[in-house]
């Protein structure tokens, strides 16, 4: 049997003890409602972190999220989740979405199809048996996303000579990202994104300083080759962020792959392909420097544009998945 119990003060530290989705330390978990732990014999089996005043709804839905996600055995994780959906019932929420730190901007999603490629740097993984964890408490798949290999970065385009040539009557310009003044163009990066996602899956606005603080910590991962920036009259239009796979050099490996973390081009009918024309550019950069391939890395199924591009080069080597819950009586 297990008794529940929430973490709050000297507690938060056995929380975040427990292997999780995130590793996590007390003073980066305090934009959740509540944390909640799964106790048996008097040690902590598993452990959640609950949002309600700041999720988004869906489908008309008042939504609560379940984030911090980790367990040691099936049974703690069904039994947690199942106390934690009941905890956002009694706050009103109609559906609990999981598992999710609060924010798409932060870790969320199961990886659900491991697929034979080895994990590959800045994808989220998680033991195999977790997704049962979920389904086991009553979860159904909510939304789904994949990973691609895109296996020769030599393979062109047909589209960008006419993309090139209507883009630059349109006065756009694309350049690599400045090593120099990294934080000021993630505050550009920052932009962008806050325009192109506004109407993604579950999006919710975060500050310009908290994104800041997510990505500054990449600085010393980026190779400012492999990220490029398209701007009009110093107006930030679009980008795309790759780094090189450097879990490939942790094993050992030459590193010769790249992740092409994100995409996002602000929405302007005039500026239809500069996504594809990005992309090019990315791959024929990698290509230069010595990369063989790249992954395009957690498309969300639903974005048609993200999965026409990446189908173009890619074939998919991995399957996620965010997962939700009915709370209706």
């Amino acid at each position: 049997m297990f008794e529940f119990a929430t973490a709050s003060g000297t507690t938060l530290e056995r929380f975040c003890a427990i292997p999780g989705t995130s590793v996590l330390i007390p003073p980066q978990i305090a934009d959740a409602d509540e944390h909640w732990m799964a106790v048996a014999n008097g040690e902590v089996q598993a452990r959640c972190s609950l949002w309600w005043s700041t999720a988004r709804s869906v489908d008309g839905k008042r939504a609560g999220y379940i984030g911090h996600y980790g367990a040691l055995s099936q049974q703690a994780g069904r039994e947690l989740l199942r106390h934690a959906c009941a905890r956002l019932q009694s706050e009103s929420c109609e559906l609990a979405i999981g598992p999710i730190d609060g924010s798409t901007w932060k870790r969320y999603r199961l990886l659900t199809e491991r697929g034979a490629e080895p994990p590959f740097f800045l994808e989220p993984d998680n033991p195999d048996d977790w997704p049962a964890h979920f389904t086991s408490a009553g979860f159904v798949e909510l939304a789904h996303y994949s990973s691609a290999s895109d296996a020769d970065l030599a393979v062109r385009d047909p589209r960008v000579p006419e993309l090139e040539a209507r883009m630059s009557s349109l006065n756009v310009r694309i350049r690599n990202m400045d090593s120099h003044t990294f934080r000021s163009e993630l505050e550009r990066i920052y932009s962008i994104s806050l325009v192109s996602f506004q109407n993604a899956f579950l999006y919710s606005p975060l500050s310009r300083a908290e994104c800041i603080a997510l990505y500054e910590p990449l600085e010393k991962y980026v190779r400012p080759e492999l990220v490029f920036l398209a701007e009009r009259n110093d107006e930030p239009l679009g980008f795309v962020f790759s780094v090189p796979d450097w879990l490939q050099a942790k094993r050992g490996l030459h590193v010769d792959t790249m992740i092409v973390k994100t995409l996002a081009i602000v929405p302007q009918h005039e500026l239809s392909g500069l996504g594809g024309l990005l992309l090019d550019r990315c791959r024929q950069r990698g290509l230069e420097i010595g990369y063989r391939r790249a992954i395009h890395a957690l498309i969300h199924d639903g974005n048609a544009s993200s999965r026409r591009l990446s189908s173009r080069f890619g074939t998919t080597i991995r399957g996620y998945a965010l997962y939700s819950r009915s709370l209706s009586a």
